[in-house]
């Protein structure tokens, strides 16, 4: 008998490989009703804690994930809140970063875990990761402290053994079992034998104060990548596309570009009619550093602010959150200079 004292998580499966099960008679993948999830996970019972399932119907493949739907998943957390120690969210792997880096933003003043999670191979297979990512997820969302507060009040990606920021976190494989990886940020959490919890590296939150949902999205936002060659045609149309608000620029290294007068050009005609344009590095590992060589000067000369050490998950997420809130241009650029949710390091913080 579960007492309602115990801890409580809300399951939350959108979709994914990991609500998969193989039609015994077709072989085919099909998504099974998680209303059976303990039939299938039978593991769960031994957890002394209160789980409740809400499914999508029909469920989503993570391809077709949009800002429609997070903000579904943002309703259905603020709706529970108060019902639930934490949430788990199932969820399919490729675009798994960028839900986690928008509900970053969406849920400000979190103070209870919302845990994201998937597998590789469905969890109706032998070898299946679904189980292993599932029971430590659905875990690690029920921690607390004695005095009852949650061990990682954060939006979090769990897989293969490792607890990431979700706002760090991007997809690096799609073979093996270790699918993300967050670059720039340490693990919070690492699951062997026990759970080891790395608590200097988890965010602080004041459970005293109400979380408050948001649920506006502008996606007037598009990725750019440099590569040499690249040509003054190509750039022109990306940056006069009708409707563009916001540009995430990937620059080589610590954050370089070319020094052609035609690419500074545009770029500082972008700004200057509010096109807000942050530069991000190619790179995996490291930081944007525009003011270390000459090629970085130039694009803060022509209005471009630094991205630091973000994903363009978080970047591209966080572009399209600040611009559903109508701020101005310098409003905006002033808030992809600061982290709100943890999602970069500045300089001075390391």
């Amino acid at each position: 008998m579960i007492k309602s004292d115990y801890p409580s998580v809300l399951l939350i499966y959108t979709g994914g490989t990991i609500g998969m099960i193989e039609n015994p008679e077709t072989g085919a993948l099909e998504a099974f009703n998680f209303d059976q999830l303990q039939e299938n996970v039978p593991e769960l019972k031994r957890f002394n804690y209160r789980i409740s399932s809400y499914q999508f119907s029909p469920p989503i493949d993570s391809s077709d994930m949009e800002p429609a739907l997070w903000a579904k998943l943002v309703k259905i957390i603020h709706y529970n809140y108060d019902n639930f120690d934490g949430f788990v969210i199932l969820h399919g792997t490729d675009t798994m970063a960028y839900t986690a880096s928008a509900l970053s933003f969406m849920l400000e003043n979190l103070s209870k875990p919302v845990i994201l999670t998937g597998s590789q191979l469905p969890i109706g297979m032998l070898r299946t990761d679904g189980k292993e990512n599932l029971i430590t997820a659905i875990e690690i969302a029920a921690a607390k402290y004695p005095d009852g507060t949650a061990i990682v009040p954060e939006v979090c990606i769990f897989f293969e053994n490792h607890l990431l920021r979700g706002n760090r976190t991007t997809k690096i494989n799609a073979e093996n079992f270790n699918a993300f990886r967050s670059y720039n940020y340490p693990a919070l959490a690492t699951a062997g034998i026990h759970i080891k919890y790395e608590y200097d590296r988890i965010r602080k939150a004041d459970p005293s104060i109400p979380m408050h949902p948001h649920y506006v999205f502008d996606t007037n936002v598009i990725i750019l990548t440099l590569f040499p060659g690249i040509q003054e045609n190509i750039v022109r149309t990306v940056l006069n596309t009708p409707g563009l608000k916001a540009v995430a620029l990937k620059t080589y290294g610590s954050g370089n570009a070319p020094q052609k007068p035609w690419f500074i050009r545009l770029l500082k005609e972008a700004t200057q009619r509010g096109i807000v344009i942050v530069n991000i590095s190619q790179c995996q590992t490291g930081m944007v550093e525009m003011a270390r060589y000459e090629t970085g000067l130039h694009l803060l000369d022509a209005g471009v602010i630094s991205g630091y050490d973000s994903t363009a998950e978080s970047v591209l997420t966080k572009l399209m959150f600040l611009l559903g809130h109508n701020m101005s241009p310098r409003e905006i650029r002033n808030e992809m200079s600061r982290p709100i949710a943890g999602e970069f390091t500045r300089p001075e913080m390391l």
